[in-house]
């Protein structure tokens, strides 16, 4: 159900910077975006580095630089920083420390003194027994200061949370009303000791802290709900509305392999897709917008189309669909439909854009020419090299499947002649193609323009002749030309 207008709607992405940011967080942080942007909402980005070993800063920067670059730009981070920081969890020890100290205090938690070859045994026993394993609670009866004592004697120790044996429901925005039997779990352990604190319950301290309204996260999260309720009642929080986002699954509807998934954003970034298409594409994998009467199925969103129709109400209980076809699809009608100087820019940036004595007006025209083809921008040099230097070829590719070596010689020599008859102020692709046409209709189109095609491309497939000499000009194409007769007679 959508949020009352009285709440105030504060969501947040909290990824690990142990790795680079990868597509799965990337579309988690979408949905984030798009929710909090939807109901004029904050969205937030908090890093959780806990794991001192392997939170990495280039990690963090990483992660970061690449929601900028999806364009979704955090109203409070550690960089942009906020009334709720701080914003990485390194930064916040002494508030876990307080809350921590109040758990013990209240009797609510406990200092745990057994052994992880005991606590394994102790497993390996439940399950021979087909009991489903879980800790028996044998710390639980040790007193607060029995517990100090045996620290000062330097007895190594965790924390455990006293987890209620009641079942627990909650409404899930996405999934509908979830029950689950807290007695199944156990006493879970929620710090090493008061300065580090575990993932679920420096996450409740967290959210609580930062006034997080709704928690939208992967499926996977899931089982990690039950476990931080407790915690938010114990200490006496509000509990905040979760909503868990569908896996993203193969075109075939098996699990995608986490190693597909952890591909990184700037990989992404690197083959040429352009982030609107990301952006566009992640949105759809697990969402689909409301259909409108009388019109065919849209699937081409700018980030202003996807707030206005985003709803949490229209994402699926079940599995989105990757499909590496559909964000090539979706990536080559954003390259289309960009205006060729933008993609220009785009290109320059990616250093696509090779050193030549063309104009920038001829290089927009390649650029026009080749968009079309282009399902990312990584495919533009090899596209449009030939553009920019004299290509090398095997001279046989000159000579057409129907024809012969005297017929393509005859034909480039004729082009020759008609290319150097038109003025330099003419020599426009529709003149070019009028005058060599009246040549091809004498000696068939394909015996001209294949071999005409390969002296100034060196390729089978390329655009047409004709538009390629208008972006070459009149002396590079009659040049190329030339060049391809001799390499004939030699």
């Amino acid at each position: 159900m959508p949020p009352k207008e009285s709440k105030e709607i504060r969501v947040r992405i909290a990824p690990s910077p142990t790795g680079f940011f990868h597509f799965g967080t990337a579309r988690t942080a979408l949905f984030n975006y798009l929710f909090a942007k939807k109901h004029n909402g904050k969205f937030i980005v908090r890093i959780e580095d806990t794991d001192r070993e392997r939170s990495k800063p280039e990690y963090e920067k990483d992660i970061l630089d690449g929601l900028r670059w999806l364009g979704l730009n955090s109203d409070e981070d550690p960089i942009v920083g906020g009334s709720h920081g701080p914003y990485r969890q390194s930064e916040r020890l002494d508030m876990y420390e307080k809350y921590l100290k109040q758990l013990l205090s209240e009797n609510k938690a406990y200092y745990c003194f057994c052994a992880s070859e005991d606590l394994e045994m102790e497993r390996k026993v439940m399950m021979e027994s087909g009991i489903a394993p879980k800790y028996s609670g044998k710390c639980r009866s040790i007193s607060h200061k029995e517990a100090e004592g045996k620290i000062e004697k330097g007895e190594a120790s965790i924390i455990r949370f006293k987890m209620p044996e009641e079942k627990i429901r909650f409404n899930d925005l996405i999934k509908g009303k979830i029950e689950m039997d807290l007695s199944l779990f156990g006493d879970q352990v929620i710090a090493k000791n008061l300065r580090e604190p575990l993932y679920n319950f420096a996450v409740v301290v967290d959210d609580e802290e930062m006034k997080i309204s709704d928690v939208i996260r992967g499926e996977d999260h899931l089982p990690n709900t039950p476990k931080q309720i407790p915690i938010q009642k114990a200490l006496g929080f509000k509990e905040v509305a979760y909503a868990h986002l569908p896996l993203i699954l193969n075109p075939d509807r098996s699990k995608m392999s986490k190693r597909f998934l952890d591909v990184s954003v700037k990989d992404y970034k690197d083959k040429g897709y352009l982030p609107s298409a990301m952006v566009n594409f992640m949105a759809l994998i697990g969402w689909h917008p409301e259909a409108k009467s009388g019109e065919s199925e849209k699937e081409i969103f700018t980030i202003k189309e996807l707030i206005s129709e985003f709803s949490l109400e229209r994402v699926q209980k079940g599995g989105g669909i990757f499909s590496e076809e559909k964000l090539d699809w979706i990536n080559s009608q954003f390259i289309k439909n960009m205006e060729d100087v933008h993609l220009l820019e785009e290109l320059k940036l990616r250093g696509d854009v090779e050193e030549s004595s063309l104009s920038k007006e001829s290089v927009l025209k390649i650029i026009k020419s080749t968009k079309e083809r282009m399902k990312n921008l990584s495919e533009f040099k090899n596209l449009a090299h030939f553009f920019f230097k004299l290509p090398q070829y095997d001279k046989n590719l000159l000579i057409w499947k129907k024809s012969n070596l005297a017929g393509a010689v005859i034909a480039l020599n004729e082009s020759v002649a008609i290319l150097e008859s038109i003025s330099p102020e003419n020599f426009k692709k529709e003149v070019i193609e009028k005058e060599l046409n009246q040549f091809g209709e004498k000696i068939g189109k394909g015996d001209l323009y294949w071999p005409v095609r390969v002296a100034l491309s060196g390729r089978e497939f390329s655009p047409p002749p004709q538009e390629i000499m208008d972006i070459l000009g009149k002396d590079e194409s009659i040049k190329r030309v030339k060049s391809a007769i001799e390499n004939l007679e030699k």
